[in-house]
Order: structure tokens, then sequence, then C-alpha cells
């Protein structure tokens, strides 16, 4: 491995990502080197549409494209653009890789580079975090409740779910799925996407009287922590 770290950032959507690298900066160490790529850089909405359709049925994730608009896209032909995208990073000598996404990758791994999966990550602390309480998320599509529940299976009850998308100036959807997730008995919500920034979980907040969870912070803080380590241990 390289001499000292350098983190490779992979979105779903394009990079970079004005609403999750500012996050990312705010905890890492002064001078970790970075590269932030995306799965669908330099591809037009049209492209997108032709290579990435959403299949009937089968699972889908939102992303950010680089004009600040959302696109919906098949999952698992973004699997197989991720495995790419990996070994890319790995190739530029990012020796840590976090992935911006928490949706559920399967058969993901690298080689040489430390991965970071948050979905790996969020879930479990969450768990860990509520202890026999209901927990409540919110996802960006409603058809993410069914493909994604999978993740929650740590949860000593199955999780109350409600979708509102964060890749909209309006964060009325997102106070509102917290009122009904609070209405339904949960009793902390998490956000289940690195799109949901901090004016989402302070809405969501208010709005419920709950304890609100956001992803991206989780990630943010444990990858800062562990590439701190790194370069301690380096030093």
């Amino acid at each position: 491995m390289p001499t000292t770290a350098k983190l490779g950032t992979i979105t779903i959507g394009q990079a970079p990502r004005p609403d999750i690298t500012p996050i990312l900066e705010r905890h890492l160490p002064p001078g970790i080197p970075c590269v932030h790529a995306g799965l669908l850089d330099g591809l037009t909405r049209e492209d997108i549409a032709q290579r990435y359709p959403e299949q009937p049925g089968q699972p889908t994730l939102i992303t950010r494209l680089r004009d600040g608009s959302s696109v919906v896209v098949d999952k698992a032909r973004m699997l197989a653009l991720l495995k790419q995208k990996v070994e890319a990073l790995q190739a530029q000598g990012c020796n840590f890789v976090l992935v911006l996404c928490t949706g559920a990758f399967e058969d993901l791994h690298a080689e040489k580079a430390w991965l970071i999966e948050p979905d790996l990550i969020v879930s479990p602390a969450v768990a860990a975090l509520a202890g026999g309480r209901q927990v409540g998320v919110i996802v960006p599509l409603a058809s993410q409740m069914a493909s994604e529940a999978h993740k929650w299976r740590a949860l000593a009850h199955p999780p109350l779910c409600a979708a509102a998308s964060p890749y909209t100036d309006d964060t009325a959807p997102v106070a509102q799925a917290a009122i009904d997730l609070g209405q339904q008995g949960a009793d902390v919500l998490v956000l289940d996407c690195m799109g949901f920034v901090e004016r989402h979980r302070a809405a969501a907040a208010e709005a419920s009287g709950l304890p609100v969870i956001l992803s991206n912070s989780i990630i943010a803080r444990l990858t800062a922590e562990l590439l701190s380590v790194d370069r301690a241990a380096r030093s």
C-alpha cells in the first residue's frame, strides 16, 4: 500500500457531490488526497435512460447528477459499474475506497484498498443504538422499502418505512414521512440515503420530535477516524 492514505469515493451518480463531499471534508484529517468518481460521469440524461433504465419489478437506485437533478437507474447494472470503478480507483493509488451509497451490494470487494460500504456499517450501528426500540426508516423511493428491507435484519423489530426523496429543495416530504413514522410507533428514525443532509435531519427531528440518525454523518465520521488512525500508524 502507499505510504500515505489516499481516499477514493464513488457516487452512483456524477461526481463531485456538493451535498456530500463537504460533510466528508469537515471530518477528514487535513491534507488527505481524495479522488471523487461517479458511475454516471460524462453521460447525458438521455445516455443514462438508454443504458441503465429501470427494469419492471427489479431493484432501483436514485442518485444525483452534476446539474443537481436526480435520476433513477437499475441497481443490478450499477453493481457491474461499481466493481469497475473500485478497480480504477485502486489503480490510481487509492488505498481507501468509500462507496457513497447506503444500498446493499452483493459480492463487492477490493483486492488492495480498504473498502468502506455504508450498508454494512449503518444498519448494524442503528441496531446497536436502538436496542429493543422501534426503528423508522426513510428511504428515497417507495420501491426500496421492499428491495432494501434485508439490510435491517439485525433490528429487534422489522422497521417501519416511509419514502421521501432528498433530491428536491423541499424538505416537507421528509418532515411528513417522519411524522407518519412517529404516529405508527417509531422511537428513532434513520435517513437511509447518502443524499440526505443536515437540513433533512433537522426537518425530520423538528416535525416528529424523535432522534434522527443521518447516514452520511455516521460514515463521514468513521471514515475520518479510520484515515486518522492510518495516518498516525504511518507517521
